[in-house]
């Protein structure tokens, strides 16, 4: 129950890696705003959490829509009073042809991933400010920092999330606002027992990820402990991006 009488968004909350970290969460006694365009799904989480002691509320909320966060924000407040802890974990991944990406494409990544983390984090840092603290976790990618093929529009999302978290960090340092990243390598959120073995060794760990890996990395630097760590990106990807490869 370390996260009793908290409350914690979480965006991008109601499938993936975003449901896990809600629902570990909630383990802890959380009170939960979750936030996602999956309406359906969104309602359905909300009442399997329902036998925790936390409560957790839905919101319909489309992030790439600045009225739509001013909103969320809003009604979470006025639901819950405060806001301790921003998961912002909401995002897209569309992998385009790079000599026939749009504008409109790129705009629509851009926007979902990146520029959503800046503003919901600048609506919420603000009611952070007036109750004196809070924490901040943006969920990147290891893609901010190594590529495949025709990844521009995502890549340079996660990238930018990464940048904007230490500066983040730097701005409302003063105000007892810690932000942090996390970048997750290969988390398996379908299907896991489908997995190869050759899928697990990949990995430096002998296994594909999973998204309660992301989970308690969020508890950990959401813990009013931790209020030393800030500015940071936490690589969590079993150790790929540790391995050196030759190609011949």
């Amino acid at each position: 129950m370390r996260f009793e009488g908290k409350t914690v968004i979480v965006t991008g909350s109601a499938n993936g890696i975003g449901k896990g970290i809600a629902q570990m969460f909630a383990e802890e006694g959380a009170n939960l705003a979750l936030a996602d365009v999956d309406v359906e799904a969104g309602k359905v989480f909300v009442q399997e959490l329902s036998r925790y002691p936390g409560e957790a509320v839905f919101f319909d909320t489309d992030v790439k829509n600045g009225d739509s966060i001013s909103l969320l924000v809003e009604k979470t407040v006025k639901k819950f009073e405060k806001i301790d802890v921003l998961i912002n974990n909401a995002g897209i991944s569309k992998f385009n042809n790079f000599f026939e990406l749009t504008v409109e494409e790129w705009d629509e990544i851009i926007n979902t991933n990146l520029r959503s983390t800046f503003l919901l984090s600048q609506s919420t840092a603000r009611m952070m400010k007036e109750k004196g603290g809070g924490k901040i976790i943006n969920i990147a990618s290891t893609r901010a920092f190594m590529s495949e093929p025709n990844t521009e529009a995502y890549s340079a999302s996660k990238g930018g999330i990464v940048a904007l978290t230490h500066a983040l960090a730097r701005t409302l340092g003063p105000y007892g606002i810690t932000v942090n990243s996390i970048s997750p390598g290969w988390i398996e959120t379908v299907d896991y027992e489908a997995l190869s073995e050759r899928d697990h060794k990949q990995h430096l760990s002998g296994r594909v990820g999973k998204p309660d890996d992301i989970a308690r990395a969020c508890l950990f630097l959401s813990d009013p402990l931790n209020d030393f760590i800030t500015g940071e990106n936490l690589t969590i990807d079993g150790g790929m991006t540790k391995k050196m490869i030759y190609e011949e």
